[in-house]
């Protein structure tokens, strides 16, 4: 990441004046690969703030989208974009194709949310935790804060497999964040976690 102001691209600098002119703080540096979890979604503006959280940090971000959209010629143009096909009906080979995605770019960043919804939801979707086991790939925190106008990233975690106290962590982060819409966000929680028991 360019620490200088005047050696940033100018995408980069774009990005971080929008930011500043709207109001918004931006914390936190870009991991240069992983996952990239953001939360909570509460507004359809939380896609525009994310891209320019992006932008900021000159990153493209890989998108998971399902393959139904990457018809011509939209497909191109998505995967040039930076889109990842998925195929919902399972047995896609998605992760055997992000660990080679991921070994053929050196600043390969997965971006996920796990809300699902802009709506309250009583469970985060589980796809990244997986994805996170099944790759080896770090977790880092994403956020929007309404209430102080903060936007960034937070800390990087590797998943163990034990649920109950990597979910632990992430709530820590995530419990005074608001989103855009406070009082709109999922809770940060797995449906793994109800079955392991309760977290204290």
């Amino acid at each position: 990441m360019r620490t200088d102001q005047g050696r940033r691209p100018p995408r980069a600098r774009l990005a971080r004046w929008l930011l500043r002119r709207t109001g918004f703080r931006l914390v936190g540096d870009m991991p240069a690969r992983g996952l990239l979890v953001g939360a909570p979604h509460t507004s359809n503006w939380d896609l525009a703030l994310a891209i320019l959280v992006f932008w900021a940090h000159d990153v493209t971000p890989r998108v998971l989208v399902k393959s139904e959209v990457f018809w011509w010629p939209l497909g191109a143009v998505l995967r040039r974009l930076g889109a990842i096909p998925t195929d919902r009906s399972g047995g896609s080979g998605l992760v055997a194709r992000l660990i080679e995605a991921a070994h053929q770019d050196e600043r390969f960043v997965v971006a996920l949310a796990p809300d699902g919804t802009r709506r309250a939801a009583d469970h985060w979707k589980s796809g990244f935790y997986r994805l996170a086991l099944a790759t080896g790939m770090p977790v880092t925190c994403a956020f929007v804060d309404g209430p102080t106008r903060t936007v960034g990233t937070g800390p990087t975690f590797t998943m163990t497999g034990d649920v109950v106290a990597d979910m632990h962590a992430i709530r820590a982060f995530f419990a005074d964040k608001r989103g855009l819409r406070p009082g709109r966000g999922s809770a940060v929680r797995l449906r793994a976690e109800d079955a392991a028991g309760p977290t204290g």
